[in-house]
């Protein structure tokens, strides 16, 4: 509800010709209150002495973390200490939650990443989620949207190179026939 509230605040006060009630510093306050809550998770994060991970992408709702060589039931377990941890240390009424486990996962650049989402640890199959690349994006090829998702569930699938160079190369073979 508090990321809403923010969220419809800073669209109805910062935008100067679209937005309903321009308050430049309205909208401002709302953009750095989010940036400070960001800095403070993120140096909870890094500064922590058993986790060790490392925030490798956030932005004003979102925290992506590297837990190098942890597997997914510890990814699970130090997602929800951090969550709690965080949570506890941020003011009332402001709640981390831990929401789901990306592996494997790419993150290419600021909202745009793909990989294998786990949203609960009794999961079997992980989902494919992409957000922002070419796969679902309405402004490309098709030929291309296709082979670039097949290729990255075969290396999501496989973590064999040999494989998706193969799969590229008869998919190329194809178009120059």
């Amino acid at each position: 509800g508090l990321k809403l509230i923010a969220n419809v605040t800073y669209g109805y006060t910062s935008a100067n010709f679209s937005g309903r009630m321009p308050c430049i510093e309205v909208g401002d306050s709302v953009v750095s209150k989010g940036r400070e809550a960001l800095e403070k998770a993120v140096k909870t994060i890094h500064d922590h002495p058993t986790w060790g991970g490392r925030v490798v992408y956030g932005d004003t709702d979102s925290v992506f973390v590297l837990l190098k060589g942890r597997t997914k039931a510890e990814a699970f377990d130090l997602g929800e200490e951090m969550a709690r941890v965080i949570s506890l240390q941020s003011p009332k009424p402001m709640k981390l939650k831990f929401e789901k486990v990306y592996l494997p996962c790419i993150l290419q650049t600021k909202k745009r990443y793909v990989g294998y989402m786990w949203e609960t640890r009794e999961q079997a199959k992980p989902v494919y989620d992409a957000k922002g690349i070419e796969t679902v994006r309405r402004d490309g090829i098709p030929a291309t949207v296709k082979i670039l998702e097949k290729t990255l569930r075969i290396l999501f699938q496989s973590s064999d190179l040999s494989l998706v160079k193969s799969y590229v190369q008869a998919q190329f073979r194809k178009i120059l026939s």
